[in-house]
């Protein structure tokens, strides 16, 4: 059964347009709220755990959604600006039924959404996203016992503490000098303090958020002023967070930028080799093919997931290995958190250079990355690329020209209108040049 409002992380789209609006938020709560109460089994009802990013309308659909759960009959406890895997750790510590997160992640202030996290922190089951999709149509009706809200205080040094215990007993950061950019977002009152009180020497960009400067020329998706401050202050290396904290880019000493696959590289190395404890790697079909071939060499078992943290999470499971994740910087750990988690993915990454007695710059070479370009094609009108025949015509051209040396892959993107077009291969010159042509043609058919 296909869903009419949930798409592949929550729900998401521009503020004022479609359902991203105080009525639906407020009759979503309510539906959320009749879901949770049918399923729960706890004397004293259900309690929803909520927190939001920085966004300015999180304000807005905060109450929206609150009115709509307390009217349900469910208690809400609320947190204030706190990262997507926060709410995650804390609906897991407080046994709540349910998480729910505002955020649009990575997009610009004007967008918001929705995500939710099952009891044990988990993303919701694709068959309670139904159930709630099929309550939205019902009639909203009031519970005759209301719940009622209450702000958990102590939210952010919870969540500290917790990040700060993943690492091993006496690590410490001493005499590491970073440089962390927060996006404005959710992680800027957190992170700061978790590398500070680990003993790294911490300088900060993107930690003035005014609910409009969310993810603005800074972040994971736009790294060119951390990349300048690093070199600027002579740093070690720099962490850029998205806007809701669970994505993670770094920047080396160079200035050079460390993706998520590199980073990912980086530690199933380490387990690989220091730990002898890792069984397996799922990434995406976005993941490069270099860390594909750096697996085979090192042994490590390696298989594609569809593109989102959810479906990388359902594989792995699957498979039972315990890490996994995007280039765009979602790294799943999951013998330490249920979830992408940017402070603790980060912790990782450091955990593997303090053992390896490296610099991320040289840490990063043991994987060779093949040249890969990707171009978002703005979507104006439906088209299935799988089936269109001048597309498949020029997808099959350009495989011809790499001659069996690269890939080319289209996809829809689950949280922006466009298509992404990716080409990889070994020749720079021909995969921005194949990238650009696929883009052009599949441009023609959709505007």
């Amino acid at each position: 059964m296909s869903r009419k409002y949930f798409g592949t992380d929550g729900i998401r789209g521009r503020v004022g347009e479609g359902v991203i609006t105080p009525e639906f938020f407020l009759k979503f709560g309510w539906a959320v709220g009749r879901v949770l109460n049918r399923k729960t089994k706890k004397k004293n009802g259900c309690t929803v755990l909520m927190g939001k990013d920085t966004r300015i309308s999180g304000y807005m659909f905060e109450s929206a959604i609150q009115a709509g759960l307390i009217s349900a009959g469910v208690d809400v406890l609320l947190t204030g600006p706190m990262p997507t895997p926060a709410i995650a750790y804390l609906t897991r510590t407080f046994q709540a039924c349910a998480g729910i997160v505002i955020s649009a992640s990575h997009n610009p202030f004007e967008d918001n959404g929705i995500k939710l996290f099952n009891t044990d922190g988990t993303k919701l089951p694709d068959e309670v996203e139904l159930e709630i999709e099929a309550e939205l149509e019902s009639t909203m009706t009031m519970a005759e016992r209301l719940g009622k809200a209450n702000r958990l205080t102590d939210a952010e040094g919870r969540y500290i503490e917790f990040c700060k215990g993943t690492m091993p007993w006496g690590f410490s950061l001493n005499g590491f000098n970073v440089v962390l950019d927060c996006a404005n977002g959710a992680t800027y009152h957190l992170a700061p303090k978790v590398f500070t009180e680990l003993g790294a020497k911490v300088t900060t960009i993107g930690v003035n958020p005014d609910g409009l400067n969310i993810n603005l020329d800074c972040g994971a998706t736009k790294l060119a002023q951390l990349q300048k401050k690093v070199l600027e202050i002579g740093a070690d290396l720099g962490i850029a967070f998205d806007g809701d904290g669970d994505r993670v880019m770094f920047v080396d000493h160079q200035g050079e930028i460390v993706d998520g696959d590199q980073l990912l590289f980086i530690i199933a190395a380490y387990r690989k080799r220091i730990e002898n404890s890792c069984e397996g790697v799922v990434g995406t079909l976005m993941t490069n093919f270099g860390f594909e071939l750096g697996m085979e060499n090192l042994g490590i078992p390696f298989a594609r997931a569809k593109v989102g943290d959810r479906y990388v999470i359902e594989l792995m499971k699957k498979n039972g290995w315990l890490i996994g994740g995007e280039s765009s910087g979602h790294i799943v750990c999951s013998d330490v958190t249920t979830t992408g988690d940017g402070i603790i993915s980060a912790l990782q990454v450091f955990k593997a250079l303090v053992a390896e007695e490296q610099n991320l710059h040289d840490l990063k070479q043991s994987m060779q990355k093949l040249p890969q370009v990707m171009i978002n094609v703005p979507v104006k009108s439906s088209v299935d690329v799988d089936t269109h025949s001048g597309i498949q015509s020029a997808i099959e051209e350009a495989v011809a020209q790499m001659d069996g040396k690269g890939r080319v892959l289209l996809r829809p993107s689950g949280t922006e209108p466009v298509i992404r077009v990716m080409v990889e291969g070994q020749r720079r010159d021909l995969v921005a040049d194949l990238a650009k042509k696929l883009a052009d043609v599949v441009g023609e058919a959709v505007s």
